[in-house]
């Protein structure tokens, strides 16, 4: 590896400083740097996350490696490719991904440009996954892995890269699990070694969400109201369809409620603060079981909830990708209309892979999973694989 040069996006964190190590012991030209990409810190819960201290403890970490390290302020992307973003669908009554965005807008664009412009021959991160590769039809084809620790596994997180930014990326610590992550970064000393894992949103840390989005969505009271689960929209009889879009279609459908179905329950200071399969924050006692959001209409500013983590309108069995937001990291193996593939996906971070079957159509992907999935909500990301490879992803519309 001698000569080939290795920009590693240091981020303060253990898994990014065992990431430069194990590159240098490996002989590659590592150089870190740290991405400043929030400046606001009124809005954060807590000292866990303050860039200060992770830029800090990144510069001790390439002091320790002996490797050359810098600052980058990337916080005006950020802002306008994440942040304005985030804005904008959660008016819109959807639920985003900061970090798979992050990944997609910020680390490998922004930052891969940049150290691409250094004159990297790769970028590496600290993520737990592994990069493939296959040779089909003579060309070099990029297989994005699930990470060996299954705990750790952040595959999902990394849904929308395409077969050039991985061509250009490493994932050193892919292969190993965390606690030998740490024992590495204890072993070399590292200042980093028992930092705990910063969670939160990326790169702004742990963030009140109501207070964040309060910056630019202005409260609005509403009403919270809740639907029985024995309530007749759920009983429809399963149609007999004419084709097979219908039928795709009809295991889509989510449910449309009006306030006449239930009963008025409590109040709530904005609709878009709120997300599908939400139970903390409604402030509704009383009930036999929690109550969870099954639906939000930010148009009329309502809240819809059901009782119990199976109550039915927060079960279903399909969803659908608008064409222009399915995304195939294997391009090659990407479905033509009407064909159809066998997967295993999973519609958010942690979730178990669920048998799934993908049906390609002319206006997007439809997605129908073996058995109901529990509040699928839009403007998350699916993502499907097959064994340990994720093939594709798309935003949920």
């Amino acid at each position: 590896m001698k000569n080939k040069k290795v920009v590693v996006g240091l981020s303060g964190g253990v898994d990014s400083s065992v990431t430069a190590y194990l590159l240098k012991e490996q002989g590659y030209e590592v150089i870190g740097l740290f991405m400043k990409n929030w400046h606001d810190d009124s809005v954060t819960i807590s000292d866990e996350c303050p860039w200060l201290d992770d830029s800090n403890d990144a510069m001790l970490v390439a002091d320790k490696l002996g490797i050359p390290f810098q600052t980058i302020d990337l916080s005006e992307q950020y802002k306008e490719r994440i942040v304005d973003y985030m804005f904008n669908e959660y008016e819109r009554g959807r639920t985003p991904n900061p970090d798979v965005l992050c990944n997609r807008e910020i680390k490998f664009d922004v930052f891969m440009k940049i150290a691409l412009s250094l004159g990297a021959d790769y970028v590496a991160t600290g993520h737990y996954c592994r990069k493939g590769e296959i040779e089909i039809n003579g060309k070099t084809v990029y297989q994005l892995l699930a990470g060996k620790d299954k705990n750790k596994d952040q595959s999902y997180f990394l849904c929308q890269l395409s077969q050039e930014q991985l061509s250009k990326t490493l994932f050193p610590i892919g292969e190993l699990q965390k606690s030998e992550v740490r024992k590495i970064a204890a072993e070399q000393n590292l200042v980093t070694a028992e930092k705990k894992d910063s969670q939160g949103l990326c790169f702004i840390g742990k963030v009140r969400l109501p207070d964040f989005l309060q910056q630019k969505l202005q409260p609005k009271d509403g009403v919270i109201v809740e639907i029985p689960a024995g309530e007749t929209i759920y009983q429809t009889e399963t149609p007999t369809f004419n084709n097979k879009e219908e039928k795709l279609s009809f295991f889509s459908k989510k449910y449309t409620y009006q306030k006449e179905l239930g009963k008025e329950v409590g109040k709530h200071n904005g609709a878009h603060y709120f997300t599908k399969g939400q139970r903390k924050g409604l402030a509704v006692g009383g009930t036999p079981e929690p109550l969870f959001v099954i639906e939000t209409d930010v148009k009329d500013n309502i809240i819809y909830t059901g009782q119990g983590k199976n109550h039915p309108g927060l079960l279903r069995k399909g969803l659908f990708v608008n064409q222009d937001e399915v995304h195939w990291v294997r391009e090659d193996l990407s479905l033509q209309q009407d064909e159809e593939m066998e997967v295993m996906a999973r519609i958010r971070y942690r979730q178990p892979l669920e048998k799934a079957k993908l049906y390609q159509t002319e206006n997007g992907l439809y997605i129908i999973f073996e058995n109901e999935q529990t509040a699928i909500t839009e403007g998350q990301f699916v993502a499907w694989y097959h064994k340990e490879e994720l093939l594709g992803s798309g935003v949920i519309s």
